[in-house]
């Protein structure tokens, strides 16, 4: 009886390992079968890149397939479940094979005993390799390179600058969308200073603006300043309300309210006077002096009050008047469009100032509300059903009707029942077409100054091959063939052409992929953003391209000194990628210091894919000490 069982398990065995057999060597020859669909591709690919070209698309043939059961499979017997194969697809693939053909005492086939170019060693090593030439090299105690985007005051801050460096930034970034060539200028001379001072190396990389898919100007409203002093539960004055009257043409930087009057009224008040108005509700209002200066006085207020230009003010000392004027040009107050479920707005070609709904006396619209975009790419391209999104998604609607330079569009949501649309907020069309080129006017006269300061140039926008083709050509013309390339993957086309990508992109190494996390999210929906942003790990690892983790990195803990627990885990994640970006705020310098702190202890536990079986101290059995008082 045990000799049957033992006959029946064995064949059990023998079994599962020729299915096994067979589901591998099905991928393998999927594998290479797709070397002759991407020829043509491999031809433009440089050299120094081929072989990671011809590794990405074996993981792409692989992927193809559903290789979960197989994956089961090969784990009940013990054999790799090719969960790790990105940088060495053929070598991981050709290992299962050789063993499953042992085992099942087959002579194993030539093919499978020649070693793959790209091995166990060799794909890790170009990923490093392909790393190090744009990112470059690691800082000691971390894999992980932390790039930092530059905000324009760092321009006079070189001591800020020389901070990071020291702090561990490896990558400076600036936007081009943001400042101009002389503070980027400054921004480049103090990073330089900072490396000879300190002996260290900093990357330069600049991000090229792209066109700007936003929200046109809303009409402003009316020009008015406004105050309200504080005030207790019980609607006692519990802090006067602090106003600041100026000179005409002063500017001050402050966050009180301003007024500008004549120079000729404020240089004849003191300390201990009054300037009394009536405010825009016919009430009267007082402002007492407590403070003078040249050209600017600040005042306090006891009660609420709304100022326009024009508004007449005279000065008092105790009971007789000294002096009379009026309040000067004020800025007009910003205005959005508040839209909510089932609201129709329009989108209409141009720049025309946007304005919210106007209704009749029944409380019925007569013209729905409207913003207008710049684009005529946006018109041309969208279709009925498709939807659009504005302000990183607060907004969702869905295009209803379409005219040569009008999209009328249904608001299907709106973040908190109601949401407000204001000027310059990004618009997503994620299912729209847009024959949009990457490389804008703008961006093709800051790749000047980028080719002459910069190691790296990031191309926002880029969807298509032909947007990689354009920004060679510019590149070509400045003969800056030292820089190296971004890509920045922000929308869903571009995520779905990822791999005609890094094949175009292969052309001119070294070469990144920013996962722009921000924009792709609205893009596909947040809740396919893990998964997209997975899948992007993935295909990038298989091309042994470098991957910079990017988007509201620490975001609270950058801009208000605390970090979120989802948030430091975020930044853990970000450890699977070869660099994670930080953005700009006021706590930057310790966020920079907290992100090294966090990639040091992680990377001691995850290699990409891969945990890395530390020794644990928490396994270690403490043994307790002796109670004393058991003796």
């Amino acid at each position: 009886m045990k000799v049957e069982q033992g006959t029946e398990r064995e064949a059990s065995w023998l079994t599962q390992f020729v299915q096994a057999k067979s589901g591998v060597e099905e991928l393998w020859r999927a594998a290479l079968t797709a070397e002759q669909e991407f020829s043509a591709e491999f031809e433009l690919v440089t050299p120094s890149m081929r072989e990671s070209a011809v590794n990405l698309v074996h993981y792409l043939a692989v992927r193809r397939h559903d290789v979960r059961p197989l994956q089961d499979e090969l784990t009940r017997l013990g054999l790799s479940s090719l969960g790790r194969m990105e940088s060495h697809v053929i070598a991981s693939l050709q290992a299962v094979l050789r063993i499953l053909y042992m085992l099942l005492r087959e002579p194993c086939p030539p093919d499978v005993v020649e070693d793959s170019p790209i091995t166990f060693d060799t794909g890790p090593a170009l990923l490093a390799e392909h790393t190090d030439a744009i990112l470059g090299l690691a800082p000691q105690g971390r894999r992980t390179r932390i790039m930092v985007t530059m905000p324009g005051e760092v321009a006079d801050d070189p001591d800020l600058i020389r901070a990071m460096v020291e702090a561990g930034m490896g990558i400076m970034r600036v936007n081009c969308a943001h400042d101009s060539p002389p503070v980027w200028e400054r921004m480049v001379k103090h990073l330089r200073e900072a490396e000879r001072d300190l002996g260290k190396r900093c990357l330069v990389s600049f991000d090229l603006a792209g066109p700007k898919l936003r929200t046109g100007p809303i009409a402003p409203g009316p020009a008015v300043v406004k105050w309200r002093p504080t005030r207790n539960a019980l609607g006692q004055v519990t802090e006067p309300a602090r106003v600041r009257l100026v000179a005409d043409n002063s500017q001050p930087d402050t966050n009180e309210p301003v007024i500008p009057v004549e120079a000729a009224l404020l240089n004849k008040a003191k300390p201990g006077d009054s300037f009394v108005f009536v405010d825009t509700r016919e009430r009267k209002r007082v402002l007492r002096v407590v403070e003078v200066r040249p050209g600017e006085c600040l005042c306090e207020a006891d009660r609420p009050a709304f100022v326009v230009p024009g508004t007449r003010l005279t000065l008092r000392r105790e009971k007789s008047s000294i002096a009379k004027g009026k309040v000067g040009a004020l800025p007009t107050l910003e205005q959005w469009i508040a839209l909510r479920v089932c609201d129709t707005l329009e989108v209409v070609h141009g720049e025309a100032p946007g304005c919210g709904a106007t209704y009749d006396d029944d409380g019925q619209v007569i013209d729905p509300a409207f913003i207008s975009c710049a684009l005529a790419e946006v018109f041309r391209g969208a279709r009925i059903g498709d939807p659009i999104l504005f302000d990183d998604g607060k907004l969702r609607g869905e295009i209803r009707d379409v005219a040569a330079d009008r999209l009328r569009v249904e608001i299907t949501g709106a973040a908190g029942g109601m949401a407000k649309l204001r000027s310059e907020k990004g618009i997503n069309l994620p299912d729209t077409d847009l024959a949009l080129p990457a490389m804008t006017r703008k961006d093709i006269e800051d790749l000047a100054f980028v080719a002459k300061h910069a190691d790296a140039v990031a191309m926002s926008f880029v969807q298509r091959p032909r947007d990689i083709d354009d920004l060679l050509h510019e590149m070509g013309k400045l003969n800056a063939s030292h820089l190296g390339i971004v890509l920045k993957i922000e929308t869903k086309t571009a995520f779905s052409r990822l791999p005609d990508l890094l094949l175009s992109a292969m052309r001119h190494p070294p070469i990144a992929v920013m996962i722009a996390r921000g924009d792709l999210g609205v893009e596909v929906g947040f809740e396919r953003l893990s998964e997209v942003q997975e899948e992007m790990l993935w295909l990038c690892e298989a091309a042994h391209v470098p991957v910079i983790w990017a988007t509201q990195v620490l975001e609270s803990l950058a801009k208000g000194g605390l970090p979120s627990r989802a948030e430091v885990s975020d930044a853990a994640m970000g450890s699977r990628a070869e660099c994670v970006m930080l953005n700009k705020g006021p706590y930057i310098l310790e966020t920079l210091k907290f992100l090294s702190d966090v990639l040091e202890r992680i990377e001691e536990h995850h290699r990409k894919k891969s945990a890395r079986l530390r020794k644990l101290q928490v396994a270690i059995r403490h043994t307790p000490a002796p109670d004393a008082s058991r003796n």
